[in-house]
């Protein structure tokens, strides 16, 4: 099942508030930026579908100035597990990753769920969303569109 913006409306989350961002005619990049310098957005976690876009983005956002690191299937174990330990510990408040990485991410007291690209099946959306609001805290699942 493709997904749009007709399919995401239905899904429901408990725990999880479920947002869509228009991007339309603006830099993808600085809306996600103007996002991230919000209050509260803490712990997050950003979805797309490359392992190199991730990385780009990953490097844009250092850039920018953001504590961020990507986790995907090009990096190596160790990679992966220092990733994961600097974005758990907080040293890192920004873990991109693709859908494989995000099948086995247990990460506790993520504040928000970013799909910067969107996913390519409803059960992908569903995962993804899944890391926040998790053991009865709120959860935040924001989905930028087209």
């Amino acid at each position: 099942m493709k997904l749009d913006k007709h399919t995401l409306n239905p899904i429901y989350q408990h725990n999880v508030n479920q947002e869509i961002v228009r991007v339309s005619g603006k830099n993808k990049l600085d809306v996600l930026h103007n996002l991230l310098i919000k209050e509260g957005f803490d712990r997050v976690l950003v979805f797309g579908r490359t392992k190199w876009g991730m990385e780009k983005l990953a490097k844009s956002l250092i850039d920018r100035g953001f504590k961020a690191t990507a986790i995907h299937g090009n990096k190596t174990q160790n990679q992966r597990q220092r990733a994961l330990r600097e974005f758990k510990t907080g040293q890192v408040k920004i873990l991109l990753a693709t859908d494989v990485a995000q099948r086995g991410l247990d990460i506790k007291d993520v504040t928000h769920v970013i799909n910067f690209d969107l996913p390519e099946t409803q059960e992908d959306y569903i995962h993804r969303i899944g890391r926040t609001g998790r053991v009865d805290k709120k959860g935040f699942a924001i989905t930028l569109m087209p």
